[in-house]
């Protein structure tokens, strides 16, 4: 799992890819049902098929891509739809919303720890990453300006191996 990165020649450090985990769309689907009750909602089916789609994307997905994948399923949820119930996720903290490079939308799972993304510039591959001396660097920048951390972002750009292998 770990991948050898260089910042430059002299400082090696080593930056964790992150790989996607197995779904585990009930358990969330449950946590979902769970907040909707806290906030006196119900339940609906078209609501479940996109909640379930969500939590079993293994992958940054796009509201349109989403609405894509649940229409296979069920054909009779419509745009509106998807982004009420992203929404709703969002308010329950159950996804991250992203916007890389200042593009469309993308969501994905909160369950997973704080990570960074690296974003391929030609096909749009988006790779997880942890990268402790990152951390590290993070918050001796915020102790050096006599700051408090409340949240960050990190998002590099650049062509992925898969790009620098090939010619375009």
């Amino acid at each position: 799992m770990p991948r050898w990165a260089a910042t430059s020649e002299e400082t090696p450090v080593r930056t964790v890819v992150k790989r996607p985990s197995e779904a585990k769309a009930e358990r969330w689907l449950a946590l979902f049902h769970e907040r909707l009750r806290e906030r006196g909602l119900k339940s609906t089916g078209q609501r479940d098929d996109i909640a379930r789609v969500f939590f079993e994307t293994r992958r940054h997905i796009s509201a349109e891509e989403l609405y894509a994948e649940v229409k296979k399923i069920n054909p009779h949820v419509g745009y509106a739809t998807i982004y009420r119930t992203l929404r709703l996720l969002k308010e329950c903290e159950l996804l991250h919303e992203r916007h890389f490079d200042e593009t469309q939308a993308r969501y994905e799972v909160a369950d997973e720890p704080h990570h960074d993304h690296f974003i391929c510039e030609r096909c749009g591959k988006i790779i997880e990453f942890e990268n402790r001396d990152l951390e590290r660097t993070q918050r001796q920048v915020a102790r050096e300006l006599g700051a408090t951390l409340s949240r960050r972002r990190v998002e590099l750009y650049g062509l992925c191996s898969d790009c620098k292998r090939s010619p375009q």
